[in-house]
């Protein structure tokens, strides 16, 4: 009898450390665990994973923020892997830079695209998109393109050789960058590229550093500046509305965290993220305490 109880000793000892380090290895985000919010690496994104951020712990989940954390491959990498559970993602970017599908002009069509790509494909869940549509522009100072008459970018690529672009180091490989202009509006090369970490782009134009600059619907810099945006005469940029990308694991742990980030949806408009933008790259406040200051002021969160 000892011989079989030491036997079964050495048999089961095994199965039970693997069992216990299996235990304490598993996979972050129970019910009882932190949500991790990311952002991508500009001012709109920081602001954006801020709100994200305060309106789940409002709504009585713990969570960590991962801010800053690169460009569009990084942070979804970063989601997929499992180190944040959720950022602030454009469907125009999900269509053309993740899921490299062609461009199509419809926002209700591109959401329902990228929607169901994203879940069937990566196990993603795109919650309610905002109305503010973010998208990509090309922009001029009003001198500039009275010189030049350009009022198009058809326009613009008749005088690229004149010109020096400011944009965001992504333009010169995005789908929706540099590659895809010269797809659809023919082969061009401007005169100097200027790669240049966002919050730079408008000092530079601002200077006379640069001619054109890349810009996206919702910078605060488009009114303040008083600039020309030109006109997509050839439907290059799809919409670009923002909403939460979040991992369905977590979703299915903490389904509270729907309807808290739902809520918040509507309020976000193009003119709303304008003000907020500027109010971070042009009066230099904090993302957080401008996203905290909006939230109380439409009643999302209570006052401090």
């Amino acid at each position: 009898m000892r011989k079989i109880s030491r036997l079964l000793v050495l048999l089961v000892l095994p199965l039970l450390l693997v069992m216990m380090t299996i235990g304490c290895s598993s996979p972050r985000n129970t019910a009882s665990e932190v949500i991790t919010v990311g952002s991508k690496d500009f001012t709109e994104s920081f602001i954006l994973g801020e709100m994200y951020a305060s309106m789940l712990e409002n709504s009585g989940l713990k969570v960590q923020r991962k801010l800053n954390l690169g460009g569009t491959p990084v942070a979804h990498a970063a989601l997929l892997s499992g180190q944040i559970d959720l950022y602030p993602e454009y469907t125009g970017t999900g269509l053309l830079t993740v899921l490299k599908l062609p461009v199509n002009h419809n926002p209700q069509q591109v959401f329902e695209t990228v929607a169901k790509a994203y879940q069937e494909q990566f196990k993603l869940v795109w919650l309610t998109p905002s109305p503010m549509d973010n998208k990509t522009v090309l922009a001029m100072t009003q001198a500039t393109a009275k010189k030049y008459g350009i009022k198009t970018i058809s326009d613009m690529v008749a005088n690229a050789s004149k010109l020096t672009i400011i944009a965001p180091p992504e333009f010169q490989g995005r789908e929706d960058g540099l590659p895809g202009l010269k797809k659809l509006y023919g082969d061009f090369n401007f005169k100097k590229l200027i790669p240049a970490d966002p919050g730079l782009r408008y000092k530079a134009i601002a200077s006379g550093q640069a001619d054109v600059v890349l810009a996206f619907g919702t910078d605060g810099e488009l009114t303040t500046l008083n600039l020309v945006l030109l006109e997509d005469d050839k439907a290059f940029y799809p919409p670009y509305h923002v909403a939460p990308v979040v991992r369905a694991a977590v979703l299915e742990v903490q389904p509270t965290l729907r309807d808290a980030l739902n809520g918040l949806a509507p309020k976000i408009t193009d003119e709303v993220m304008r003000r907020l933008n500027y109010e971070v790259s042009g009066k230099q406040r904090e993302p957080a305490d401008v996203a905290k200051e909006f939230l109380r002021e439409t009643g999302l969160l209570k006052p401090s």
